[in-house]
């Protein structure tokens, strides 16, 4: 009885969806108040029977009802009870209901923290939105049912869990990306309301930047996430390898990046509404094409959901539709998107337009080199792999450029900067640059070219806004001018502390890396990387679904004990299937990682161990540049509560700000 119901709900859930979609469009055309005061009640509704099937889908992992298919196929009785939870968004259908789920959501966040937008635009936006919802809903509906039932003949048993996917990562990573892609929704929603009222101005890139910065952060939590399950779970040691399904991730975080600092420039000054409509645009097809390529069976990754293709054309039309029709309207409305303010080569505006070119720039290659080996199997039938060295090519100078202009764009002003004066405070910002970079390679005991390359510009990048924290508080005295700066000016030194962070984890710990595979017996050992690893033999262990056998490692630094290490080898028994859980110690500074390879008799067995130096800092600057997006979007400006209800033409903005 539960599944049926999860399934009314589904089907009331579009049905609200596709009401949500309609009639406050309508309304907001017509100038129809009732029509347009649907709005919010439909969002409600929306919402709530979502989550009711999402509740019942739950339940029904939790009491392992295996009359149902999904839950059939991706539990057991002997799953641990989180796993089972988890499992509810393990596999196609379950996942495409949290991401239905998320979005209604977010929908419901719109209509309750959006009371100060004029009616028809908040109309508008939620209606753009249920349109969105109402074709996932189709789709999850007509294609993709969790609640799906196998009767008369239930099986005994589940299937079980993808075994790659009973972790923690599989409880955290997914609805943390899923609450960046569909988050870009939002901004997505608030561009096409904005050209169907002829309304983009200061106003709107208010209203829409606090939602693109929680969306944007989101993203960047969730990328950093699946790169840290990766690294620890695979048992390669690897933290990217430019895996269709991760490069679909990074390609909407690139541009929701550039749409964050456009949506800037349009705020304060009026400028680049284009640029920011197209981001806007593009961020979210970006993530519709995330979701093509992990469901549409077009490429095989574990990263994958689902194989087959007919949902994969179902999609695909979703994403035609959305991208064609916003730039069909886009293209309408252009005369109402044109710029007039005018600024210098040596200014804010310049700076952020090199730097919205290059984050562009950067996504399109990494576009190209995802798409192209897809589009040539599919015309031609000849297999092309680009791999690591394509993007590593392209990529790499790109973010390197984009650094450089990081330091120069924090001290710039609007309009136009004296480049006597820009010369002669960045000036010492380069010299202490270079001088810490030499101090951090000798430190290092290296002094490799793209150590200090690397080294350089992340001092660049520090020093550079500490320059500009202390031009803007000499005047006033430290301790009052620190408390005078807005949370949005720390959140974007933050970002960029984050930037400078990862930039240093992803160098040195590619470059200071060692690592040795090689055959280990009981009480042999191996020096790497300046530590001591003994083996000392493994023992057989036995999980709540699974048995193993986990090895003790023990580790010593000239003769002082470090870690004992514990990699095991597991074998999941409902599905026989084997993997690799590596043994680590991590730290700030390195962390100490050994995978179990194959057995070879005698105790002995197939050994990687690695000694990786500052791997941890590129998720610590991945999650620091996503608090400094939350920190923005916190921002007292975002917050104020406007008391009036906006009228006419919007010109009472400044003074909601």
């Amino acid at each position: 009885m539960i599944p049926e119901l999860g399934q009314l709900a589904m089907i009331l859930a579009l049905c609200f969806s596709a009401a949500l979609g309609v009639l406050p469009l309508l309304g907001a055309w017509r100038g129809q108040v009732v029509w347009m005061a649907l709005a919010r009640p439909l969002a409600w509704g929306q919402f709530a029977f979502l989550a009711f099937a999402f509740a019942c889908l739950a339940r029904s992992f939790m009491v392992d009802d295996f009359s149902v298919a999904y839950v059939a196929q991706n539990s057991n009785s002997a799953l641990p009870w989180y796993y089972k939870f988890s499992a509810v968004w393990g596999a196609h259908e379950g996942s495409l209901l949290l991401w239905a789920l998320i979005l209604g959501g977010w929908t419901f966040a719109v209509s309750i923290f959006s009371g100060q937008l004029p009616r028809d635009m908040l109309a508008r936006v939620l209606a753009v939105m249920g349109l969105i919802g109402t074709g996932f809903m189709v789709f999850l509906i007509c294609t993709s049912n969790p609640f799906s039932r196998l009767l008369p003949q239930v099986p005994a048993n589940g299937r079980d869990l993808n075994p790659l996917l009973q972790d923690f990562g599989l409880v955290v990573h997914p609805p943390m990306l899923y609450m960046g892609y569909v988050g870009f929704s939002v901004a997505f929603a608030f561009a096409i309301a904005a050209l169907l009222g002829g309304r983009l101005d200061a106003a709107w890139a208010r209203w829409s930047r606090p939602w693109t910065l929680v969306a944007w952060s989101f993203l960047g939590v969730g990328i950093s996430l699946g790169s840290w399950w990766a690294y620890y779970e695979l048992g390669w040691g690897g933290w990217w390898f430019w895996d269709p399904v991760e490069n679909a991730s990074l390609m909407p975080w690139l541009v929701g990046t550039a749409l964050v600092h456009s949506l800037a420039v349009t705020e304060k000054r009026g400028v680049f509404k284009s640029w920011t409509v197209l981001l806007a645009i593009a961020a979210f097809s970006l993530s519709l094409m995330g979701t093509f390529l992990v469901r549409s069976g077009v490429l095989t990754s574990v990263h994958a959901f689902a194989s087959d293709p007919t949902r994969g054309v179902f999609i695909l039309g979703f994403l035609l539709l959305v991208v064609g029709g916003s730039l069909g309207l886009f293209a309408l409305r252009a005369p109402v998107v044109r710029s007039h303010a005018r600024f210098g080569l040596w200014s804010r505006e310049t700076l952020l337009l090199g730097n919205n070119l290059l984050l562009v720039v950067a996504a399109a290659t990494i576009l190209l080199g995802t798409l192209y080996p897809l589009l040539l199997d599919a015309l031609t039938g000849a297999k092309l792999s680009v791999g690591p060295p394509y993007f590593n090519l392209l990529f790499l100078p790109l973010m390197a450029l984009l650094m450089l202009l990081l330091a120069v764009g924090v001290v710039v002003r609007w309009k136009h900067t004296p480049g006597r004066w820009l010369a002669g405070l960045l000036t010492p910002v380069l010299v202490a640059a270079v001088v810490l970079a030499v101090l951090g390679g000798w430190w290092l005991g290296d002094f490799d070219w793209p150590v200090l390359a690397v080294f350089a510009l992340a001092m660049w990048v520090v020093v550079g806004g500490l320059r500009d924290v202390f031009d803007k508080t000499r005047h006033t005295g430290l301790a009052r001018g620190l408390r005078g700066l807005r949370r949005s000016y720390w959140a974007m030194h933050l970002a960029h502390l984050g930037i400078a962070v990862c930039a240093l984890g992803v160098v040195l710990s590619s470059q200071h890396n060692a690592e040795r595979d090689l055959r280990m017996a009981p009480g042999e050992a191996v020096d790497v990387g300046g530590y001591h690893f003994v083996f000392e033999g493994s023992q057989h262990v036995n999980g709540p679904n699974w048995s193993a056998d986990r090895a003790v490692i023990r580790v010593t630094q000239g003769g002082r004990p470090v870690a004992v290490l514990n990699p095991e080898k597991r074998l999941y028994t409902a599905q026989q299937s084997m993997m690799t859980e590596a043994g680590i110690d991590p730290g700030l500074l390195r962390d100490l990682y050994v995978a179990l390879g194959e057995p070879l008799g005698d105790g002995a067995w197939a050994v990687r161990v690695h000694v990786k130096p500052f791997v941890r800092w590129i998720w610590l600057g991945g999650v620091l540049t996503a608090l400094g997006g939350l920190l923005a979007a916190a921002d007292g400006r975002y917050r104020t509560k406007v008391k009036a209800r906006v009228r006419g033409t919007l010109g009472l903005k400044e003074a909601a700000a």
